[in-house]
């Protein structure tokens, strides 16, 4: 080992740097305290001990933050730098331990143990010297970045430890490496960790130079690919292929791996790209195939929206969005609640009939915003194709899919809100029925693997929420009509409109006209006449188009500086609208004979009629006007026919229809009226005026008949009954076997009326004729 000394030295932390004795090399001093430690040791000695810090990135560094063994060394030269720094040379001269640090304010001093080191070889550490050497000339070979002049004045060194620590120097070692060199005072354990050095930093070296081989030869095949397919491109350039396909095929491949299709897409999507690719652009079925992959990876295959769950939220956002309506609703949250418990329900497909106006669309894309999905609308109207539907072959020019894929592509998840609008409009020529390739669509056991013409490979809808809307269920073909849940939207009653127009229609009329609450208000009464003789309709477009004639008159009369607020009574709505275009039918005033009041079902909602009788002298001759179907029309003679049969019960002379001719007439000639539900008010009126015993006015019936004078259930009993109690009626005759619709007719109607439940012609007399 050698001898120790102790001295006190100032104190210089080197960064990232490290000195051995024998050393010389120059430093830049900056930091404050190092200048002054450096002035410090001029002073004295010229002598200052070195030591490393621990972490570079300290500025100021304490006990903790530097190594505890360091180099004594002595200051050559010093020179202030222009910018302030102080370059220094200096030299190592010996190795030492720090005993104490102090923090001089200006500067660090240190107590130091000095070690001198012994300069002659044992037997055992020349041995390891030569060892040492052959392993660095090895080094230098493979290296090639230390020189030979390196070597030889290495090789004419004969002290073991300085052997030691200059080989270390030329090395590139981390510095934790070269300090762990520094701290080995043990002659031979420090020639030994530099010989493992070497030997480490050789196989290093070996595998570096290997890789680089492999580099270069991948480098090499890299560039042949290169220099082929810049050639290939110059050929195709040559042949009308402007730009190359590689770029585009690259951006494929990467849409093919992103659009995470089932594998046996993939695979057709991979080999037609394939295809693509080796083929030239001029080719016909070039753009085919592009096409083609386009398609592929543009369809949704697997992303797919996170359903909101929650009942409360989307009974909210529908009540927000839809006033009444409540069947729809009620089906909506049950699907719901049946998603939340299982997770996994193949999507309902529900068909939303009605009449146009009452918002079947509008409901859709509620249900769409409830979920929290995607909403999308196909509108079937006048699709006669079948192709429409399920797509062409990819032979023909100008193929495409479908109109369920196209959907599937807008909506870009595959479990959206899909809306199949007017699904009773389509119709069907010689290309094919459309209805029948929607049964596949709709199929809940068929649809995970419907086929397209176009994309060929089977498609998953069996996570897709179908709605159709249909104005006419009749239209619709029986076993399309199987698969899909039907539920009626009857037309909103005159309550209903009031609320909607109130609540919906008349604030977004006045926001979308500029106007605000304080510029208009249009009173309850006023709404309620509108919806009385402005409109006749089952929805609320009529509607929303009066509220916003009045908000245009408003914002006129506003602008213009007539008024600057509108009040619009039921007085003053004549001035907006003009004189009311409708009427509907009111009771009579006193009873009439011959005269009886049915309830209708329109598809405006429901309406009062007539039916009168008259009798003349003649030949039996029976007539029928006013614009009646064919069903109407057997309606009469079946009444007529049961009164011929029942005369005698009646009162009636047996040979009336020899000596009478009998004309029967429903008012407003223009409109055409049919159906069944008028048998017991013909009856009625005829055998009113055969008798001559009046109608109560106070009654309307409605109710088919049979030749033995039983009454038969009708549709429609809700819009029927607000009708008439619209126009004033108070007792309603109805079927028996219609008590069930009782319960959807509005409780404001239904207490101010009476039904009465017949199941025979003679109960309806009983009840609608005055006298005995």
């Amino acid at each position: 080992m050698g001898e120790h000394t102790q001295r006190k030295l100032p104190l210089l932390p080197l960064r990232g740097l490290l000195v051995y004795p024998t050393m010389v090399l120059h430093l830049d001093v900056g930091r404050d305290k190092s200048v002054q430690a450096l002035e410090r040791a001029m002073v004295d000695e010229k002598e200052i001990f070195l030591v490393t810090q621990k972490e570079i990135a300290i500025d100021e560094p304490d006990e903790t933050d530097i190594y505890s063994v360091g180099t004594l060394a002595k200051i050559n030269q010093m020179l202030k730098l222009p910018n302030g720094t102080i370059r220094v040379l200096v030299e190592g001269l010996q190795r030492g331990n720090v005993l104490t640090f102090e923090d001089k304010e200006e500067y660090f001093e240190v107590e130091v143990e000095l070690l001198e080191e012994r300069q002659e070889a044992t037997v055992e550490e020349q041995a390891l010297m030569r060892n040492v050497l052959e392993q660095f000339e090895q080094y230098i070979q493979i290296s090639k970045k230390i020189s030979q002049e390196t070597l030889a004045t290495v090789s004419d060194i004969i002290e073991p430890g300085r052997l030691a620590d200059i080989i270390s120097s030329h090395l590139p070692l981390k510095i934790v490496q070269k300090q762990e060199v520094l701290e080995t005072f043990s002659l031979k354990e420090r020639l030994t960790l530099i010989l493992q050095i070497l030997s480490n930093e050789k196989e290093v070296l070996g595998l570096e130079k290997k890789i680089g081989q492999r580099v270069k030869k991948s480098m090499e095949k890299t560039q042949k690919e290169y220099y082929l397919r810049e050639q290939m491109k110059a050929i195709q350039k040559e042949l009308g292929d402007k730009d190359g396909k590689e770029s585009e095929i690259e951006e494929f491949r990467k849409k093919i791996a992103a659009a995470d299709m089932p594998e046996s897409v993939q695979e057709k999507a991979i080999k037609e790209l394939a295809r693509y690719e080796k083929m030239p652009a001029s080719s016909a079925e070039s753009s085919v195939i592009r096409n083609y992959v386009e398609w592929l990876t543009q369809v949704p295959w697997s992303k797919e929206t996170e359903d909101l769950l929650d009942i409360h939220h989307s009974e909210k956002i529908l009540d927000e969005d839809h006033y009444g309506l409540e069947k729809v609703k009620e089906r909506v949250l049950e699907y719901l609640a049946v998603q939340q418990l299982t997770r996994e329900l193949k999507g309902p497909i529900l068909c939303l009939a009605g009449p146009p106006g009452v918002g079947k669309t509008s409901l859709a894309r509620s249900i769409a915003r409830s979920l929290g999905r995607n909403f999308v609308r196909i509108s079937l109207g006048g699709v006669r194709d079948e192709a429409e539907i399920r797509g062409h072959r990819r032979t023909y020019v100008g193929a495409m899919p479908g109109r369920i894929i196209q959907g599937m592509k807008k909506a870009e998840t595959i479990n959206p809100v899909f809306l199949l609008d007017e699904i009773d409009k389509m119709a069907s020529d010689f290309r094919g029925d459309p209805s029948a390739a929607m049964l596949e669509v709709l199929d809940p056991e068929q649809n995970n693997s419907f086929s397209d013409h176009y994309i060929e490979e089977p498609y998953d809808l069996s996570k897709v929420m179908f709605i159709m809307t249909a104005n006419n269920i009749g239209a619709i073909p029986a076993p399309l009509m199987d698969r899909m849940e039907i539920i009626n939207i009857a037309g909103y009653t005159e309550v209903e409109k009031l609320n909607i127009a109130q609540e919906y229609l008349l604030p977004k009329q006045v926001k979308e006209h500029g106007l605000t609450k304080g510029k208009l208000q249009v009173k309850e009464e006023a709404i309620l006449k509108v919806v009385r003789y402005y409109t006749r309709e089952a929805g609320v477009r009529g509607l929303e188009r009066q509220m916003a004639t009045i908000c245009r008159k408003a914002a006129k009369i506003i602008v213009s500086g007539e008024k600057k607020k509108v009040i619009v009574t039921d007085k003053t709505i004549e001035d907006l609208l003009g004189k009311p275009k409708f009427r509907y039918g009111k009771a009579e005033l006193e009873d009439q004979i011959g005269a009886a009041t049915g309830l209708a079902y329109t598809t405006a909602g429901g309406d009062t009629l007539q039916i009168e009788v008259s009798l003349a002298p003649g030949k039996g001759k029976l007539t029928l006007t006013g614009k009646l179907g064919d069903v109407m029309k057997e309606s009469a003679q079946a009444a007529f026919s049961y009164i011929r049969s029942k005369s005698e019960e009646l009162s009636i002379d047996s040979d009336f229809h020899e000596t009478n001719d009998i004309h029967i007439h429903v008012p407003e000639g223009a409109v055409p009226k049919d159906g069944p539900s008028a048998g017991i008010t013909i009856a009625t009126a005829l055998i009113s005026a055969l008798t001559g015993r009046a109608v109560r006015k106070e009654v309307g019936m409605t109710g088919e008949i049979t030749l033995r004078g039983r009454v038969l259930p009708i549709g429609g009993l809700k819009e029927k009954s607000m009708s008439a109690h619209r126009a004033g009626i108070t007792h309603i005759i109805m079927p028996k076997d219609n008590e069930k619709d009782l319960e959807d007719i509005p409780e404001s109607v239904r207490k101010d009326l009476t039904f009465i439940p017949v199941s025979h012609l003679d109960e309806v007399l009983k009840e609608a004729l005055v006298g005995e």
